[in-house]
């Protein structure tokens, strides 16, 4: 499980560097939000979220080149908070988060003839 642990943890910060390590993103004020667009050179949206204060806060969505969500963050503050999601084709990853901290994992492996708990 500690294993399991660091391989999210390292995923949340591939995640979040990400979003610092795009070109060309385009912002757009929402309220006292600033929504944040992240494309691929192809111009397909890569990922995108809001920040407030200049912190990511709220939902953050990544995908992939074909447009399917890879990943669903939530922040406050700049904290990571509430259930993240991430997807593989075999694969559906939850990541719950409480005071910044990983306090849960769970996995579901997509067997062809059965969804299986890991």
């Amino acid at each position: 499980m500690k294993k399991l642990k660091y391989l999210f943890i390292g995923a949340a910060l591939v995640f979040t560097g990400a979003v610092s390590a795009q070109e060309k993103p385009a912002f757009e004020k929402q309220g006292d939000l600033i929504k944040g667009t992240f494309y691929y050179e192809d111009g397909s949206v890569r990922q995108e979220g809001t920040y407030k204060e200049g912190e990511l806060h709220g939902e953050w969505i990544s995908y992939n080149k074909e447009g399917e969500k890879t990943a669903v963050a939530q922040y406050n503050m700049g904290g990571k908070t509430g259930k993240w999601f991430f997807w593989t084709e075999d694969r559906l990853t939850e990541v719950d988060y409480k005071n910044n901290r990983i306090a849960s994992v769970n996995n579901w492996k997509n067997d062809e003839n059965a969804v299986t708990i890991n």
